[in-house]
């Protein structure tokens, strides 16, 4: 009989990697994801600490799971709940205080291990024993020396980590301290698991990375590659017929990572490039390496080499000492860039972050207003973007059944959500096909089109 997982997953896209990755390695245990947490077996929060009020959230979503605990235990089963990710990471000691009905905490490079935690845990409770494990190791080589050896599902996106943690340090963030410093995944480990994503039927790859764009990747024989190389590597691969990227920081943007993109169909028109304020005096004191001049020339030599660039970026308002001056200094950046897609937020303090010690802390309804101001200018642009492509004819990858029964789900080149009129009796053979597309009404979240 199958045992029953629920990951709940917050937050980034390497949350989401993560997450079925640990789904790969407890099917082996007899494993099979579930949707609900209401009877599963086994039960984890894979969290994120980027988001407001990240760890609140979480135990907030203990206590609602501890009642389904609780009922199980009541019909003499048990119930594995379990903790991971980057606040597990950070506060690890400080959730199994607080929280004493979690089983197991876990940071988000001991994942691997995930099968021999969850045994032990059961192998406790058998005993009468209360299940306290603990496991924040940040041996991120470990973990992907594991991960690599696991088949994949057949499917027609997915997502390859080939690069984790950071060394940039900015103050406002997390990271380096959940997820430990940069490390870059070997050339060989890579491909092979490339090729098994192609056979498997996947089309489109994604590159996930804290900075994906500081990968320096060791090939067998002692060569060091970049991520230019890697993409034009990864385009040979039969099957292989859309390459993404992200997350990047513009302090590695290189010359020869930009012509990536003017020469390669395969490296999608797309680009998500985090600048995060427009003000030079706030990026200094955010420590991000890079001032809005430089920014701004990155994004005018991508248009030169690809002109019909789409481009994403985070935004933080209200830094600590940010001043109007400074917001509107974002305001303008934004307005000359101009942006297809956009992620804001208000700042809000990191136990163990500089910024959190900062002075000069700015009034909570100062960052709402703020924040208001900024996400409706980016809404703006959202939607005029996807205007722009209305009676245009593009190709969309097919992922999934649409919100109708005569509808389905793709992407565009531009990461663009489009919704695809189509028969009925079409639905199953498009799945996982590039498709052509005319696109016949948008607004600021998606598209809509019918098949040429």
């Amino acid at each position: 009989m199958k045992k029953k997982l629920y990951i709940k997953t917050y937050g980034c896209q390497m949350n989401v990697y993560d997450t079925e990755r640990m789904v790969d390695v407890m099917a082996p245990e007899g494993y099979e994801e579930t949707e609900t947490p209401d009877d599963a077996d086994l039960v984890v929060l894979n969290t994120c600490h980027i988001r407001e009020k990240a760890a609140e959230k979480v135990y907030s979503d203990i206590g609602r799971i501890r009642k389904m605990k609780d009922a199980k235990k009541e019909k003499g089963d048990e119930m594995v709940l379990a903790v991971g990710g980057c606040v597990a990471q950070a506060e690890g000691a400080e959730i199994m205080k607080r929280a004493p009905i979690v089983d197991m905490v876990f940071g988000p490079q001991t994942y691997h291990n995930l099968p021999d935690m969850v045994n032990k845990s059961l192998e406790l409770k058998s005993e009468g024993q209360k299940s306290r494990i603990l496991d924040t190791d940040l041996a991120v080589d470990e973990k992907f020396d594991q991960l690599s050896k696991k088949e994949v599902k057949q499917k027609p996106t997915a997502f390859l980590t080939i690069q984790e943690g950071c060394d940039k340090f900015c103050t406002f963030c997390v990271v380096p301290y959940t997820r430990g410093s940069e490390f870059s995944r070997s050339i060989d480990d890579i491909m092979t698991d490339a090729k098994k994503l192609a056979d498997a039927g996947v089309v489109e790859v994604t590159l996930l990375g804290q900075n994906v764009n500081a990968f320096h990747g060791t090939a067998d024989d002692g060569s060091e590659w970049g991520l230019p190389q890697l993409i034009r590597e990864l385009a040979k691969i039969d099957g292989f017929e859309r390459i993404r990227y992200t997350t990047s920081h513009p302090h590695d943007m290189t010359d020869e990572l930009l012509e990536v993109h003017g020469d390669l169909e395969e490296c999608m028109p797309y680009l998500h490039l985090p600048v995060q304020a427009g003000s030079d005096r706030i990026l200094k004191a955010m420590n991000r390496t890079h001032d809005s001049a430089s920014y701004k020339k990155i994004i005018a030599d991508l248009r030169k080499q690809r002109p019909d660039i789409a481009l994403s970026g985070d935004f933080i308002v209200g830094f600590p000492g940010e001043t109007e001056e400074d917001f509107e200094a974002t305001m303008d950046l934004v307005r000359e860039v101009k942006y297809a897609q956009a992620y804001s937020f208000k700042y809000s303090p990191r136990p163990g972050t500089p910024a959190a010690e900062m002075e000069d802390q700015v009034d909570e309804d100062v960052k709402s207003a703020r924040l208001a101001r900024l996400q409706a200018l980016l809404k703006e642009q959202q939607t005029e973007f996807n205007n722009s492509v209305i009676g245009k004819t593009f190709p969309v990858l097919i992922e999934a059944k649409g919100k109708t029964e005569d509808t389905v789900f793709g992407r565009s080149p531009y990461m663009q959500a489009v919704q695809v009129k189509v028969g009925a009796d079409k639905i199953e053979e498009l799945l996982g096909k590039i498709v052509e597309v005319k696109i016949e009404d948008a607004n600021a979240f998606n598209i809509q089109g019918v098949l040429v």
